[in-house]
């Protein structure tokens, strides 16, 4: 989602959030760690079972209360482009409506010394593709941050990302809503559904 705000032209850009991080916090793999504006995960959860379909791990009854039928389109994570190197990832679309969901799960970032919320800190302090971060509330008990290229959430776009281990985590990307309550709504709702089903509930 970081990379959203230059490619805000199709939901891809969701695709992309995960993405950005590995790049821009590869500069600087082990530092981030110690970073006490970091906020720390003290409750582990694992998201290996969903890195072969990321699309399963939002519920199908999420999907619907937020008009999402069509299957989402699952990228695995590759070395193909900057996007896929950052994690699995999948995108749900509103055809017609440039309404659109993403959700990445960042082990390819985790993979290059990047992951977690502290490589997302480490790439907004190089500005290399993360311009914009921000403390969100946390998600079902989880640290969160909004961030992104720029702060879209004015223009109804918002990337969300959350901490579920120190060095994992995974981002919505909500784009083409009314607004920034309208979308960070539907980021952070689709956030906690993801932390209950990680959690097992």
């Amino acid at each position: 989602m970081t990379v959203a705000a230059g490619l805000a032209t199709a939901c891809t850009t969701t695709t992309t959030g995960t993405a950005s991080p590995s790049a821009a916090g590869s500069s600087s793999t082990d530092a981030p760690s110690a970073d006490p504006e970091v906020p720390k995960v003290s409750v582990p959860l694992d998201a290996s079972k969903y890195v072969g379909d990321a699309c399963a791990i939002v519920s199908k009854d999420v999907l619907a209360s937020l008009r999402y039928t069509d299957p989402g389109e699952f990228q695995a994570q590759s070395n193909d482009s900057l996007f896929t190197k950052s994690g699995p990832s999948c995108l749900w679309k509103l055809r017609g409506e440039g309404i659109g969901l993403s959700v990445g799960i960042g082990t390819g970032n985790r993979d290059e010394g990047a992951g977690g919320l502290a490589g997302l800190y480490s790439g907004y302090r190089t500005k290399t593709l993360i311009r914009f971060l921000e403390r969100a509330p946390d998600v079902e008990g989880y640290p969160a941050i909004y961030f992104g290229a720029i702060d879209e959430r004015p223009m109804g776009s918002c990337g969300l990302g959350v901490g579920i281990a120190d060095d994992l985590a995974f981002d919505v990307y909500a784009q083409g809503y009314q607004g920034a309550d309208d979308s960070c709504g539907v980021a952070t709702q689709v956030a906690s559904d993801i932390i209950k089903t990680l959690k097992g509930a």
